[in-house]
């Protein structure tokens, strides 16, 4: 046996749910571009759970289910107020918040389809509700209640700001809801998989992910890129300091893909928006920071930006915290977590590879004192 590296290369598992081949990123067929153009969040949870895009009753039916799931149990809340909120990163509060979930939910340990996607329902519902109302406490204000009449995006703009967003924030809130709900076998999918291969509980095998999604190699890294963006403050800097982290051989965040080679088709549509938004409110400079660092990244190293590059631009347009960002990425995955779940439990197989062995040969134990 010989080891790959990453796991590189290595196919290992079939899915019906999304694809990356030649570049392109589908949802069960549905080219990423048309989605991200044409489709709302619900319509893409609707898609990845039943693999078809809903009728509008069940469309409707969805949302309903979304809307009425959303508040969360009191304790859940009151738990963030046992620690000291403003030095712990928003990624491990979520992380604690979705398995204490668990623990207020009669449906936890059932594990039938029914309940599975009770489950699944809920979680979806109230990650929003956890990592806006933890921003909130964490500032020292009140939770905002979600309102049943808004879209899931919206809802979570108004819960996060406590007032109803304009319509370009919904658009492209909407938007990164889309492009970040399913990847293939990324590592917080392929980490919930393992989990539930087990027959672990749906659960568990979210709270898995988001530890996962936690690492700066995987959803950390648009909080990564709006660092750099501030550290460098405006396009005249942006040359000196590109040439300079080039130079020193340091990873550019935002840039480069395991599986992308031509570039990250999600990458453009935040663009456009990070254009749109970052003119709104102003503050243009980030956008234009941004164009200039792609173009030497890309120029340079032919390394073209992936999702988290022009996510961060848009992110902070709307208002967001940029330790946030990562939350944000897991309350859009949460819909493709839980697709891959429910996969994993109708067909599933131990997840078990084998290791390569590289270290002593054989060797006899000797006791402690002629050591």
């Amino acid at each position: 046996m010989t080891a790959t590296r990453g796991l590189e290369g290595v196919v290992a598992a079939e899915t019906k749910i999304s694809s990356i081949i030649d570049d392109t990123l589908t949802y069960v067929g549905y080219d990423i571009d048309d989605l991200a153009d044409n489709a709302s969040f619900e319509e893409v949870v609707y898609l990845l759970w039943h693999t078809r895009l809903p009728k509008a009753d069940e469309l409707a039916e969805l949302k309903q289910q979304l809307a009425d799931n959303m508040e969360v149990p009191q304790a859940v809340l009151d738990h963030f107020k046992t620690y000291d909120i403003k030095s712990v990163h928003p990624m491990a509060a979520l992380r604690t918040a979705v398995s204490l979930l668990a623990l207020y939910d009669e449906d936890a340990e059932d594990m039938s389809d029914e309940a599975n996607y009770r489950k699944a329902i809920k979680l979806q519902a109230r990650i929003s509700t956890v990592v806006t109302a933890f921003a909130r406490v964490r500032a020292g204000l009140e939770p905002v209640a979600p309102k049943k009449e808004l879209s899931y995006a919206a809802n979570f703009l108004y819960m996060l700001s406590g007032k109803e967003p304009e319509p370009i924030a919904i658009e492209a809130f909407n938007k990164a809801l889309v492009l970040h709900a399913d990847h293939e076998l990324n590592a917080s999918t392929f980490t919930a998989r393992v989990c539930v291969a087990t027959l672990s509980d749906v659960y568990s095998g979210v709270t898995a992910a988001i530890g996962a999604l936690k690492g700066p190699l995987h959803g950390g890294a648009n909080e990564q890129v709006m660092k750099m963006l501030s550290e460098i403050g405006s396009v005249d800097n942006v040359e000196a300091y590109i040439n300079e982290k080039l130079a020193n051989k340091v990873k550019i965040m935002g840039f480069g893909h395991r599986v992308y080679r031509k570039g990250d088709p999600r990458a453009p549509h935040l663009k456009v928006m990070s254009e749109k938004l970052t003119k709104l409110t102003g503050q243009p400079e980030y956008y234009d920071m941004s164009v200039k660092i792609h173009e030497m990244v890309t120029g340079q190293k032919n390394l073209p930006p992936n999702v988290d590059f022009y996510s961060a631009s848009v992110y902070h347009s709307l208002g967001i915290e940029h330790d946030l960002f990562t939350p944000i990425f897991a309350v859009s995955r949460v819909s493709g977590w839980v697709a891959h779940i429910f996969e994993q439990y109708a067909n599933n197989r131990l997840i078990r590879p084998r290791a390569e062995y590289v270290g002593p040969g054989m060797q006899k134990y000797v006791p402690v004192n002629e050591r």
